[in-house]
């Protein structure tokens, strides 16, 4: 053999050498993706639309699954979604939906509209928690063709979109049994991401749906992970074992972590809010003008930044800041507090003074709210007395006794919270102000004129002519004070400096697919 050959053998094994190292090490091995790593607090629930009913699973549902429509991502805006679009018939009782035919499942299925009819009729047999989400509105669900959903509804509602806007409305993969459910499936929906691994309590990776008919997300992998406590998810992000800190943090968390170089705290309005109700029935605050005295003594920027550390922001309506229709009714009535003069003044006309101070109850769950809650109790006693004309006597109950006496009227004054099921002003008004529907707030609110702008409302699909009554109402509101306004919970999130995309909003939803690492 000439030196030649030998030569020319050497390199050409050299090269395959070379060549198969490569494929082995890089081409044959599964391509890697540059993975978001959120953690949060929260526990996911039911990964199934026909029970869950808490937000973070929700969320989760959010970005595996897709609706009809859907919220634009850092607004309560309804856009189209599965659905192209749609027409409204019979003055507002029957919807019909025409459906993009490029939706598929993480499978490659095609989502048809017996899917859509399929999966809303499961909810209704099933019947979770979530299911009065269907079965208060919808009578039937039917599809037309392949390609067109008709819903039929009891009565006629102007915010129905929101309400098809929530997971019970999420057609899911067929692989969901019809009447039973599934807690931790992972078969999903059609939405921008796939479920590809979960282990309850500690992880779940999400991945691109390749079949999504909309905009790829911003990052194709993201973990999530779940953490015990808010002590051990700061460490996390502090130690940059997570991209995102994302639902709890305790509010001085918030503050210190602002002082790192390497984090970003933001923090936008949600839609979370907390109030003081009062009980109209019970003397001495069945008087409006004590009501009208107790609503313009208090001082909510103190309790926000004292108690909160400006986690919280003061309100001054029921329907929360951000969301169309909302008016600052108690700040133009009464100012932005405390204003105690007017307070003072309102006593006086009442029949109060020094010498015959106005004396009420006031009412907090211990834990329910957080350890945070006797710290408001005790701050607005303080503001109450603050008139001179008013001793407060702080009572508590745990939870359930709490509830109880709230539907029983037992409670003069007593602080609550609310989280909407949907996002419409509807849901910040009818379950506290029409007649009978706030039996569970312990008001004892009725009005008549307040109960037929609410159903006029309800009725009305016309999102202008809606908005003016709901001005009308909480302007009613302002002035009969079965409820004041406190604060408004706002959306904080810690992320480090090279995340982008974080888009929040009203739903008080992160969705997840609009954010990205630099």
């Amino acid at each position: 053999m000439s030196k030649k050959l030998l030569i020319a053998i050497i390199i050409v094994v050299v090269l395959a050498v070379a060549i198969a190292t490569y494929y082995f090490t890089y081409l044959a091995q599964p391509k890697r993706v540059a993975a978001l790593v959120i953690g949060v607090t929260d526990k996911v629930t039911d990964i199934d639309p026909s029970n869950a009913y808490d937000f973070f699973t929700w969320e989760v549902l959010s970005n595996t699954m897709e609706g009809l429509v859907k919220y634009k991502p850092g607004t309560d805006q309804i856009v189209p979604a599965i659905a192209v679009n749609w027409t409204v018939e019979d003055g507002g009782r029957v919807w019909i939906f025409k459906l993009r035919n490029n939706v598929k499942f993480c499978d490659g299925r095609s989502v048809t509209a017996q899917d859509v009819v399929r999966s809303v009729k499961r909810v209704m047999k099933i019947n979770g928690d979530p299911a009065w989400l269907v079965t208060d509105f919808v009578d039937d669900v039917i599809a037309l063709d392949d390609y067109t959903v008709k819903f039929v509804l009891s009565k006629p509602v102007g915010y129905f979109l929101s309400v098809l806007a929530t997971p019970p409305y999420f057609p899911v993969h067929p692989s969901y049994p019809d009447d039973k459910i599934v807690s931790d499936a992972t078969w999903g929906g059609a939405g921008p991401y796939c479920i590809k691994e979960f282990k309850r309590d500690e992880y779940m990776v999400l991945e691109t749906n390749p079949y999504y008919y909309g905009e790829k997300p911003k990052t194709g992998r993201v973990i999530i992970r779940f953490y015990r406590d808010a002590t051990s998810l700061r460490l996390a992000i502090e130690n940059g074992e997570v991209d995102i800190a994302w639902r709890t943090l305790r509010p001085q968390d918030y503050v210190d972590l602002a002082k790192k170089t390497n984090l970003v705290v933001e923090r936008v309005p949600g839609s979370f809010i907390r109030y003081v109700v009062i009980n109209v029935n019970m003397s001495p605050v069945n008087n409006v003008l004590v009501r009208r005295a107790i609503a313009a003594a208090i001082n909510r920027s103190e309790i926000a930044s004292k108690v909160f550390y400006g986690a919280m922001e003061p309100l001054y309506s029921l329907v929360p800041m951000g969301m169309w229709s909302h008016i600052d009714v108690f700040k133009n009535v009464y100012g932005e507090g405390p204003n105690l003069e007017l307070a003072k003044s309102l006593l006086k006309q009442a029949g109060y003074s020094e010498a015959n101070k106005l004396k009420i109850e006031l009412w907090y769950t211990p834990t329910h709210y957080g350890d945070t809650e006797a710290d408001v109790a005790t701050l607005l006693k303080t503001q109450l007395e603050a008139t001179g004309l008013i001793d407060v006597t702080i009572k508590s109950a745990e939870w359930s006794t709490y509830v109880d006496n709230a539907r029983n009227g037992r409670m003069m004054l007593s602080l609550l919270g609310w989280y909407p099921d949907y996002i419409d002003p509807d849901d910040f008004l009818t379950p506290f102000l029409k007649t009978g529907a706030n039996k569970w707030t312990g008001s004892r609110y009725s009005n008549s004129t307040v109960d037929q702008l609410l159903e006029q409302a309800s009725i009305e699909v016309d999102q202008a002519k809606r908005a003016q009554l709901y001005e009308q109402v909480q302007k009613i509101l302002a002035d009969d004070v079965p409820f004041i306004p406190l604060l408004q919970g706002s959306l904080t999130i810690v992320h480090s400096k090279n995340v982008g995309g974080v888009q929040l909003g009203p739903t008080m939803l992160l969705y997840y697919y609009t954010i990205y690492k630099s």
